[in-house]
């Protein structure tokens, strides 16, 4: 397991529950700013639906205008279909693509009119579309703390996700906590076995969280052995999926203040970022 730290930031995530259009200038303006701080991807935009993610209909024009002639910062999009997948991949700016799986029936139907099944399903399908493209494909394991929806859950249900997804060699799964549900009881015992157990995997954490809750979860992953972490500035976001109202993501600004080792971010362009986001959102 690499000791690095890997933040990546979600302007996507940030921008995709607000009602109101963000022009793409705007947009785009934003993300090459975030490109001069040197995080180590952008989840910059989404091929999916316009009718279910108005906001983000505009991402291949936001790509379009995005410099990324002197970045170190490498792109992520959502997909949630193969049809997706293949908008993607005609791309070569986009270095991964994320498809949400989760632990929920529920969840998963709202978020991509699949049944956890079917889902799977089109990971194979996608991981495939994926390694012919030369993408690879993240795999976000959204409810992976908590079920709000009254289904069964248990963390077995993480285990036996992580197991399929592991068969189909998927490198990247990002436990995710659309809710807020995660604590450190619940957060260290899944990294601490799962990191273990899928020495080929790496794992990433993405928590929404509210204020005071933040550092306790990022701790909690770390010292279990996580080292990629999703984050927003000042917390924007969360997902219009889950539920009415919104937990916000992790804040990117709370979560580079724990790590006491250089991050190799630019500063300047860390607070020129945080200063424009006052505007965009």
């Amino acid at each position: 397991m690499s000791s690095a730290i890997k933040i990546v930031e979600c302007p996507r995530d940030a921008m995709q529950g607000i009602s109101a259009f963000i022009p793409t200038s705007t947009k785009t303006a934003y993300i090459n700013q975030l490109l001069k701080v040197g995080f180590d991807t952008i989840d910059f935009g989404s091929f999916v639906s316009p009718k279910a993610i108005p906001q983000l209909k505009d991402t291949a024009q936001v790509l379009a205008g995005l410099d990324l002639s002197n970045t170190k910062s490498k792109l992520l999009s959502i997909i949630a279909n193969t049809r997706g997948v293949e908008t993607a991949c005609n791309f070569e700016e986009i270095d991964y693509l994320g498809f949400p799986l989760s632990v929920s029936e529920q969840f998963q139907k709202r978020n991509t009119n699949k049944s956890i099944e079917a889902a799977l399903n089109e990971v194979e399908k996608i991981q495939n579309l994926s390694v012919k493209n030369s993408k690879e494909l993240v795999v976000y394991l959204s409810m992976a703390f908590g079920n709000p929806y009254g289904e069964n859950y248990h963390p077995d249900i993480v285990a036996e996700l992580t197991e399929k997804l592991n068969q189909l060699e998927i490198g990247v799964v990002a436990l995710s906590d659309t809710i807020g549900f995660s604590s450190p009881t619940n957060i260290a015992p899944l990294f601490d076995v799962l990191i273990q157990e899928y020495a080929t995997i790496e794992f990433g954490a993405h928590f929404h969280t509210t204020p005071d809750k933040w550092e306790e979860k990022v701790e909690s992953a770390y010292q279990n052995g996580c080292r990629r972490f999703d984050a927003a500035l000042k917390g924007y976001g969360g997902c219009p999926m889950a539920k009415d109202d919104l937990v916000g993501n992790m804040p990117t600004e709370k979560l580079i203040t724990y790590f006491t080792e250089d991050l190799g971010l630019n500063r300047v362009a860390l607070e020129k970022s945080l200063e424009i986001s006052n505007s965009v959102f």
